[in-house]
């Protein structure tokens, strides 16, 4: 079963649309004992760091969250959800993230206007399940101020003023910086492969 966890994301309905149009099964989960029987976790995410980070202390599911994470269960993160990955945040830096990566999430300087919002197009950087079938150069749509830089788990980037990490893929991890939610049938596919194939 998959388990979307339920922390107030304003595109919590639009990502249950999506897991709705694949035709699987889906739980809205609030509680740790909730999350330990995931044997998927998607977690969505708009908005603010700090916000997202008070909210899963508030519910205590930062610890069974970095256990189901830690055991193997697969686990995806949508915008906000994969920066709760890294271990801080530029828009929260008194907060800690859940610390599966040790980077910062930065924001966008320089000449950037933020939000980076719209249409942009994926580079793959290697292979990864999340990405199988998903033609080359393919458009996804944006919409943040953050920015996780290129690790090593990297499956795609973006270049907005910059390359940043807008697919991650490590072994039961996958994030994506976009929202799948609001790309359309490729989205759609991305959830898709999530599903099946992660």
């Amino acid at each position: 079963m998959i388990s979307i966890l339920d922390y107030g994301a304003g595109n919590l309905r639009s990502v249950q649309n999506t897991l709705d149009e694949i035709g699987v099964d889906y739980d809205l989960v609030h509680t740790g004992d909730e999350l330990r029987r995931a044997t998927k976790i998607v977690l969505p995410g708009v908005g603010h760091f700090g916000q997202m980070m008070r909210a899963l202390d508030e519910m205590q599911v930062r610890q069974p969250l970095l256990e189901r994470i830690h055991a193997g269960v697969p686990f995806l993160g949508i915008c906000l959800g994969l920066q709760a990955l890294f271990s801080s945040s530029e828009e929260a830096p008194d907060l800690s993230g859940l610390g599966v990566f040790q980077d910062k999430v930065r924001r966008f300087t320089g000449d950037a206007r933020v939000p980076h919002m719209g249409w942009n197009q994926l580079d793959s950087t290697r292979a990864s399940k999340l990405l199988a079938n998903i033609p080359e150069a393919s458009y996804v749509y944006f919409a943040h101020s953050y920015y996780v830089p290129v690790v090593e788990a990297t499956a795609a980037t973006c270049t907005y003023t910059l390359a940043y990490t807008a697919v991650l893929a490590a072994d039961n991890l996958f994030g994506v910086q976009f929202h799948p939610e609001k790309s359309g049938p490729l989205g759609v596919a991305i959830v898709r492969n999530f599903v099946e194939l992660c």
